[in-house]
């Protein structure tokens, strides 16, 4: 798949990136970080964009600056199943594979900070700040697709929705260089409709656990979109999680 320079991404300094402490360049020194900028860009996309068909051959790899994106497997009948949300700060391709395994469609408006793939590769064997850290990312991700196994097969349905609120949440807060307890303020990046998808569940089930959680105090909601947690550690007991919070962020 062919990614050329978006002239309407806007222009964003390391220095000033929000995604900074947690990106693939979490650890490059400043020389390290000159050598990334040679060959990073920005690229913008509109909510409901597909960056990326599975199968598709990709020259680039990039991160995730602002917005979300799903990652979506489509099989031999046509069936379609949601099997990983991308999140601010997180990794997209592969070093190494020369196609894309999934579809990748923005769920909102999305920026991406990309690399040009065979320099990056080239970059990894001679920096080993950014070959650690992708490593630590691929670890961290390794482990959450297990805790979503946990999630999806063994989970009610009111500990898979507060399950997702507090992985939300807790990126959220990380983000903002806050620890994720007391009250947190975030949007919900997902429709009903696609929770309903990603976590196995019927919309009406999913409609009912947030009405239920609202009821009960665990959350407020403000239009559709926007969630306040009041007391974080109140929606981790929904969860089914043990005391060190379970999930990765």
């Amino acid at each position: 798949m062919a990614v050329h320079h978006d002239m309407h991404a806007p222009v964003h300094d390391c220095a000033d990136c929000p995604i900074r402490h947690r990106a693939v360049c979490a650890r490059c020194e400043t020389d390290e970080l000159i050598k990334l900028e040679q060959i990073k860009y920005y690229r913008s996309y509109q909510a409901g964009q597909t960056l990326i068909w599975s199968g598709d051959r990709m020259d680039f790899v990039a991160s995730v600056v602002t917005g979300i994106a799903t990652l979506t497997q489509t099989m031999e009948d046509g069936r379609r199943q949601m099997v990983g949300l991308l999140l601010p700060s997180d990794f997209v391709g592969r070093p190494g594979r020369a196609v894309a395994a999934y579809d990748v469609t923005a769920t909102t408006d999305l920026v991406m900070c990309c690399f040009r793939k065979k320099p990056f590769e080239e970059l990894m064997s001679s920096t080993p700040h950014i070959a650690q850290r992708l490593l630590e990312m691929t670890l961290d991700e390794l482990d959450a697709a297990r805790e979503w196994m946990l999630l999806l097969g063994r989970k009610t349905a009111r500990e898979k929705i507060a399950s997702l609120l507090a992985i939300i949440a807790r990126r959220d807060a990380s983000l903002k260089l806050k620890a994720p307890k007391g009250a947190i303020v975030f949007d919900l990046p997902l429709t009903r409709e696609e929770m309903a998808d990603y976590l196995g569940l019927t919309l009406e089930t999913v409609s009912r656990q947030i009405s239920a959680l609202r009821k009960d105090g665990i959350i407020e909601l403000e239009g559709k979109r926007h969630v306040v947690v009041r007391n974080f550690d109140a929606l981790m007991e929904e969860t089914g999680d043990d005391s060190d919070g379970g999930f990765l962020v």
